[in-house]
C-alpha cells in the first residue's frame, strides 16, 4: 500500500535486454505484481484518468533508466551542505535546547550540518509562525548557528489550522483559496492543528499567493537562507479515508481529488521550491517532502517516511532508495534509528553506518521515545557513530562530484548492482548491497549480532576491490564471508578508480569549502585509474554561468594527470592536493616528481604503508585549479 508518494515505472530487466513502462497518471494507482516461477505479471490500477504509457525501450538498463529520466528530469545539483549530516526530532523543545544541542556536537565532536524543527516549533500549529514563548528570538538563534557552520530547516506543512485571526486562514476564506467538498462547502478535515482546511495548489492564483509566504517580509523571523521540510503533504488527513481526504473533493478546474491525488504533494513542494527560488534567487533551495511523484527530484529530496526501531526497517531502507534512485530520484534517505520507538545501541549503531551510504542522511524521532542525540551514549557507541560521520564528510567530494554528474547524464548517484552489472545473473536478487556510482561497493550490516556477512564482488576475476581500512584485495569472483565487528562495515573502492576525498575532520561542511584532497588512486590489473572532481561555491546557482571546476584524473605509466574537462569554465578554488595514495602500487618506489606551471618541478617523498599495499605521495600542495602530472619514480 502506497501511503506517501509513488513513481508509476517499472523496469523489466532480462540479462540481455532490459524495457521498461511509465504510466503517466496521477490519480492514486494501485500495482498488483505477481511473481510465478517463469513469469512475472504486473497489473496496473488507476483509479481514474487516461491511458498515457510510454514504452522505454532500453536496451540497457542503464538507457531505460536514462530514457525515463529524459521524461521527467534530472535533479539539480544540491548545496553541499545538504549532504552533510542532519540533525532532527520531534520536537526540539526550545531555543536553548537547539543551541545546547549544537554546543554539544562540538563538545564530543561530531560533525553536523542541520537542526530541524517539527511542528512544535510553531504558534499552535499554525504554519509560517514561531512560538512567542519557546521560541521567541527566531532570527537571533538562527545567527546563533550559522555563526558555528550550522543552519535551521523548519517543517511547513499543508493543513491550515482553522482558527479566526490566523492571516493564512483569514486569507484563505476571503479569497475563496480551500478545496471544496462535493456539495461545494469548504472542505474540512483533521490534522495536527485539529480542525483544518486544505488550499487549493491547482489553482494558479492560490500556487501563487502561497509560494509568496516564504518571503523575508511575509515569514517573519526567518533567516536569509531558508531550509524547508514538506511533510503530510499527501495530503495527510486524519479522520478521512485512507487517511487522506474524499475523493470527491474539488479541485480547480473541475478536478476530483481521485483525479489528481498523486500530484498534490508534488505541487505543493514545487510552491515550496518557487516560493524560496523568489526568496533568495541566487541560492539553491533545499526542501525535504514525504509525498512525491514522478519529476518531484527537480525540487526536493525526500525520505521514507515513518519508520520504526526495527532491524527489517533499517535492511529495507537500501532497496526502497535504490528503487527511487532508478525511478530519477537518487535523494533519498530513511530515518536513522528509527522514527517510532528506541533502538538499542547495536541497531543505532549499525543504522548511522549504513546511512552514512545513503544520499539524505538524517536521524529522527518520535516525541515519545528517549533522546538518542550521539554524544548521550557511552564511549565506544560515541566513537563507532563518529567514525561513521566523519567517514561520510570525507567522501562529500564523492557525492557531490556525483550529483553533479547526474545531472548531466542522469546517471544514478547510487545503484543496485544490477544497473552497473546487467548481464550479472548473479546480482539479479542482491538489494543489500550497494554502489555509490560506480567506484564504492558497500554492503551494509542490517542483521542483528553477526560476526560475517556475504559480499557480493561483482566484475569477474580481473575485477579487484579493495577495503577501504586495510587495502586488502578481493576479486570479482562472486560471494564471499566476510568477518565484521561492531567498529566494521564491508566498503571498497573498485580498482581502476581514482577517489577524492577530504580527510580533515571539521565540525561542519561549510567550513570544508578550502580544504584539501586526498587522492585514492586504486590501480586495476593494468596499473591504470580515473576518477573526477566537481567543485564550485557550494550553494549559489553559479555554476549555471561556468563558475565551477571539472576535473578528469588519470593515472597510467607510473604517473598521475589531472586536466579540466570543461576549459572553458573557471572557478577561484583555494583548494589543493594533499596527499596521494595509491593503492596496488607498482614496487621499488623511491620517490615522485611533480610538474605544473606555477610549482615548476619538484621532487616529493613517497612511502609504503600496510604491507605495500598502497604507496603515500606527501604534500604535492598543487591546487586544483591547476593541470599537474605527478610521476612516481
Amino acid at each position: 500500500m502506497a501511503i506517501y508518494g509513488a513513481i508509476p515505472v517499472l523496469y523489466a530487466h532480462g540479462l540481455k535486454h532490459t524495457v521498461g513502462i511509465f504510466w503517466h497518471n496521477v490519480a492514486e494507482t494501485w500495482i498488483d505484481i505477481n511473481n510465478t516461477e517463469n513469469r512475472v505479471d504486473t497489473h496496473f490500477m488507476s483509479e481514474s484518468g487516461v491511458v498515457d504509457m510510454f514504452i522505454l525501450m532500453g536496451p540497457t538498463f542503464a538507457d531505460t533508466v536514462k530514457q525515463y529520466t529524459a521524461l521527467t528530469g534530472t535533479a539539480p545539483i544540491p548545496q553541499i551542505f545538504s549532504l552533510g549530516y542532519h540533525q532532527c526530532r520531534w520536537n526540539y523543545n526550545d531555543e536553548t535546547d537547539v543551541i545546547n544541542v549544537v554546543d554539544n556536537f562540538d563538545q564530543g565532536d561530531f560533525p553536523v550540518d542541520f537542526v530541524w524543527l517539527d511542528i512544535e516549533y510553531t504558534d499552535g500549529k499554525k504554519y509560517f509562525t514561531w512560538d512567542p514563548i519557546r521560541f521567541k528570538h527566531p532570527l537571533e538563534m538562527q545567527q546563533n548557528m550559522t555563526a558555528t557552520g550550522r543552519k535551521l530547516i523548519v517543517i511547513i506543512d499543508p493543513h491550515v489550522k482553522r482558527e479566526a485571526g490566523y492571516f493564512l486562514h483569514e486569507d484563505a476564506l476571503s479569497n475563496d483559496y480551500y478545496i471544496k467538498t462535493k456539495d461545494g462547502n469548504v472542505y474540512e478535515g483533521w490534522c495536527w492543528p485539529g480542525a483544518s482546511s486544505y488550499l487549493d495548489l491547482l489553482n494558479p492564483i492560490v500556487a501563487n499567493y502561497y509560494s509568496e509566504l516564504y518571503s523575508l517580509d511575509k515569514f517573519k523571523g526567518s533567516a536569509d537562507s531558508m531550509y524547508i521540510w514538506n511533510d503530510m503533504n499527501e495530503p495527510s488527513v486524519f479522520n478521512g479515508p485512507e487517511i487522506t481526504m474524499p475523493k470527491d473533493c474539488l479541485h480547480h478546474g473541475g478536478w476530483e481529488h481521485r483525479h489528481i491525488h498523486n500530484i498534490y504533494g508534488h505541487y505543493y513542494t514545487k510552491i515550496t521550491y518557487d516560493g524560496l527560488l523568489k526568496r533568495t534567487p541566487n541560492t539553491r533551495p533545499f526542501i525535504l517532502t514525504r509525498a512525491f511523484f514522478a519529476g518531484s527530484q527537480r525540487h526536493t529530496a525526500m525520505w521514507t517516511g515513518d519508520n520504526a526501531a526495527e532491524w527489517s526497517h533499517l535492511a529495507i531502507s537500501l532497496p526502497m532508495c535504490l528503487s527511487m534512485a532508478v525511478a530519477g530520484h537518487s535523494f533519498c534517505g530513511a530515518d536513522i534509528g528509527g522514527f517510532f520507538n528506541n533502538p538499542d545501541t547495536e541497531l543505532l549503531q549499525r543504522w548511522y553506518q549504513a546511512g552514512a551510504w545513503l544520499p539524505f542522511y538524517r536521524s529522527h524521532a518520535h516525541i515519545d521515545t528517549k533522546r538518542r542525540e550521539p554524544y548521550l551514549f557511552e564511549q565506544d557507541v560515541q566513537t563507532r557513530i563518529r567514525n561513521a560521520l566523519r567517514l561520510r564528510y570525507a567522501h562529500l567530494p564523492v557525492w557531490y562530484t556525483l550529483f553533479w554528474e547526474h545531472s548531466k547524464t542522469a546517471e544514478p548517484v547510487i545503484r543496485p548492482l544490477i544497473y552497473q552489472y546487467p548481464d550479472d545473473a548473479n546480482v539479479l536478487d542482491i538489494d543489500n548491497q550497494l554502489l555509490i556510482g560506480s567506484s564504492i561497493l558497500v554492503r551494509p550490516v542490517v542483521e542483528s549480532r553477526v560476526s560475517t556477512v556475504n559480499v557480493y564482488f561483482p566484475g569477474g576475476a580481473p575485477q579487484v576491490w579493495y577495503d577501504i581500512e586495510d587495502w586488502r584485495p578481493y576479486h570479482g569472483n562472486g560471494a564471499a564471508s566476510i568477518p565484521v565487528t561492531m567498529d566494521k562495515v564491508p566498503v571498497y573502492y573498485r580498482g581502476g578508480s581514482i577517489i577524492p576525498r577530504k580527510d580533515r575532520p571539521r565540525r561542519a561542511a561549510s567550513l570544508m569549502h578550502d580544504d584539501p584532497y586526498t587522492l585514492y588512486v586504486v590501480l586495476d590489473g593494468n596499473n591504470s585509474a580515473s576518477g573526477t572532481l566537481y567543485t564550485d561555491d557550494g550553494h549559489t546557482f553559479a555554476y549555471r554561468n561556468k563558475e565551477y571546476l571539472y576535473v578528469q584524473f588519470k593515472f597510467k605509466d607510473n604517473t598521475l594527470t589531472s586536466s579540466i574537462i570543461d576549459k572553458d569554465a573557471h572557478f577561484s578554488s583555494r583548494e589543493w592536493v594533499e596527499r596521494v595514495v595509491v593503492v596496488n602500487p607498482p614496487r621499488g618506489i623511491k620517490h615522485a616528481d611533480i610538474k605544473s606551471k606555477s610549482l615548476g618541478t619538484l621532487k616529493l617523498e613517497t612511502s609504503y604503508t600496510n604491507d605495500e599495499r598502497s604507496l603515500v605521495v606527501r604534500k604535492p600542495g598543487v591546487s586544483v585549479q591547476e593541470e599537474f602530472t605527478i610521476t612516481l619514480v
